[in-house]
């Protein structure tokens, strides 16, 4: 694989390979070497999050040479998304959890927009300064050109008195001017503007009546189109439809779902532009409109363009990878240049510019360059769970070791309602490098299998939900790839709970259990969500845990089946973990040793949730690794 300059200064920043025969565990454990990747809409810049496994900078390049002018170190600081706004302004959002002074409300996960102007090679951060406004967006800015200057629209809580609200602000990035445009209103979640920097929408959702609320804005009126019955899923809008006059609707309920245009005439929402439960938008990068749309189909990615031009590109882009599984990152104004990500089955995720009228790519460099040809092999599988029901998922076996009697790892995706996808997994190919199959099962409740098989998981948790990873334990045993007796059980968020569940009330099963910010005590759990979040997070925990089904949740709470656990068991939790508290992990801890257990807690100093730090992440991956060898050896 050829690399440019660009992936030197890459490897330059990033971990170096090893020289032994297998590539050392950091080279999964530590955060990718580019993150990132943004070409700028005339398509003579790009832009790349790298890090050298822990620290991330900001890296500008030109596509020309793709020699680097520009590089702004962001240390620890979260990258979490690059906007270009026009050629000469790259937006940089980046996230810190944190307390907020003077706005009551736990620790959260806090967003800060920064305008990086490549030609003052100045930094601003967006609302900095702004009167009764925290500089925090809520969500990525929406970038418009309006008259051959860039502007960025950003949502954020206003403060007009001591209740702060939902706005929508106006930043002129040449100027550095901001204005309030839409203040806040009571239920506020969301705006669209349209590609001229207009007000086009604005979502709202009165969490007592549970009613959801889109309107339009027509002559500096808002005028609501359509009002929806919404305890739980809620539409939500999701950018600007083909015309870039329309807003776009993801219409999620109860399984009946689309994207929907509506225009400033509408009286509702008009006729889906895309029917699939997993649709996901492609949206011009200079304009706003929709270009397509994007969904995963079993295993299978699949790319709807509206234009056939637009079409024919992609299909021969992705003709130019066979065998590789190529996702679409990032793309110019003209169409012309693209930025892809091409996963190999035996080289793992790679970034390349693909030039279309010169007909040719260029590597920018891998993801995990020090893993080298140590890719180990992933398999799609299929089987039925005890009561019939079809299962998928994925097995990934160690490289160079026959597929006959080895030892397990179960690794449970999150979520739930989340799925697991073909390629390359950093967490799998880190235990797999180590000599051990790992499987990863879509259970039922998981995501993106249509809302039956979504709904199957309701009121499953701990029960069938868990039951699907032991039968696809006892499936692998039956074709004789594993052996039933060294099997253990890994994950992280609702994977850690399965971890804790798969030997609390599923035991028998696993000889170890790795539980990764994973809930212990799912009364206190969910009272902690609702005292802090909406209704309809109430009413999603009640469907999934099944108090509408009328079950007790001390039964499927692992601290309240400490009886059951004969095995050792690791607890590893974020300090910073705003989605499950680390007193989740602690309060197991403290109630497995009492009751004289083999249990360990390991605690990630200054981690959230998503294990965003490479220091931490990788902290987590070498204790997990100690742990499985000591207490299930891979030979």
């Amino acid at each position: 694989m050829g690399a440019g300059r660009l992936a030197a200064l890459a490897a330059a920043f990033c971990l170096g390979a090893s020289a032994s025969a297998a590539a050392p565990l950091e080279a999964y454990g530590r955060l990718p070497a580019i993150e990132e990747a943004r070409i700028s809409p005339d398509g003579k810049l790009i832009a790349l999050v790298v890090t050298n496994g822990e620290a991330r900078a900001v890296a500008v390049a030109r596509t020309t040479d793709l020699k680097p002018f520009l590089q702004v170190p962001a240390g620890q600081k979260k990258v979490r998304w690059l906007d270009w706004a026009g050629s000469n302004h790259l937006i940089v959002t980046t996230s810190h959890t944190t307390d907020v002074p003077g706005i009551l409300g736990p620790r959260e996960e806090w967003f800060a927009a920064i305008d990086l102007n490549l030609t003052t090679r100045k930094e601003r951060v967006l609302l900095q300064g702004v009167p009764k406004t925290i500089d925090a967006v809520l969500a990525p800015p929406m970038v418009r050109i309006i008259d051959g200057r860039p502007y960025a629209f950003v949502e954020a809580f206003h403060f007009p008195s001591n209740q702060g609200y939902v706005s929508l602000f106006k930043l002129d990035l040449d100027g550095g001017l901001s204005d309030l445009i839409e203040e806040g209103q009571p239920f506020n979640r969301q705006f669209v503007v349209d590609d001229r920097g207009e007000p086009l929408a604005l979502a709202q959702y009165d969490p007592q009546s549970r009613r959801w609320t889109v309107k339009v804005q027509r002559n500096a009126v808002w005028r609501t189109v359509k009002t929806v019955d919404a305890a739980i899923e809620t539409p939500e809008l999701v950018g600007l439809g083909r015309d870039g006059r329309t807003a776009l609707v993801y219409d999620d309920v109860q399984g009946a779902s689309a994207l929907h245009e509506i225009d400033r005439d509408s009286s509702n929402w008009g006729a889906a532009v895309a029917a699939n439960a997993e649709a996901e938008p492609i949206h011009d990068p200079t304009t706003g409109r929709m270009l397509g749309f994007y969904t995963l189909e079993g295993d299978q990615d699949r790319y709807v363009f509206f234009d056939p031009m637009d079409q024919k590109r992609w299909d021969a882009v992705v003709k130019a990878y066979p065998g590789e599984r190529v996702i679409l990152v990032s793309v110019s104004a003209d169409h012309q240049q693209m930025v892809v990500l091409a996963d190999s089955p035996t080289a793992g995720p790679a970034y390349a510019l693909v030039d279309i009228p010169a007909g040719s790519a260029r590597w920018l460099g891998s993801r995990y360059p020090a893993v080298k040809s140590d890719v180990a092999p992933v398999t799609p599988v299929a089987f039925k769970a005890a009561d019939g029901t079809a299962l998928t998922g994925y097995l990934t076996l160690p490289k160079g070791r026959p597929a006959k009697g080895l030892p397990l790892v179960v690794l449970p995706h999150g979520g739930p309602a989340a799925r697991d996808r073909p390629g390359f997994d950093w967490w799998a190919q880190g235990l797999a490098s180590r000599g051990y199959a790992v499987l990863q099962v879509n259970y039922r409740g998981s995501d993106g299998f249509g809302w039956t098989f979504l709904a199957a998981g309701f009121g499953e948790y701990g029960r069938k939900m868990q039951t699907d990873l032991s039968d696809g334990v006892r499936w692998l045993a039956s074709q004789g790839t594993i052996d039933p007796k060294r099997v253990c059980i890994v994950g992280g968020s609702y994977g850690g709970y399965a971890a804790l569940a798969g030997v609390t009330l599923d035991p028998g099963v696993y000889r170890c259990a790795v539980s990764v910010a994973g809930i212990s005590d799912m009364k206190r759990m969910v009272a902690w969500d609702k005292d802090r979040s909406s209704v309809a997070t109430e009413r999603y925990w009640d469907r999934f845990v099944g108090v509408e089904k009328g079950r007790n949740l001390d039964d499927i709470s692992p601290i309240r089946h400490l009886d059951r656990v004969t095995v050792p068991v690791l607890l590893i939790h974020g300090k910073d973990d705003t989605v499950v508290p680390y007193e989740q992990s602690q309060m197991m801890a403290d109630a497995l040793q009492k009751a004289g257990k083999d249990v360990r807690l390991v605690t990630l100093k200054s981690e959230d949730h998503w294990l965003s730090r490479g220091e931490t992440r990788l902290q987590m991956l070498q204790a997990t690794m100690d742990f499985l060898e000591k207490n299930n050896p891979p030979s």
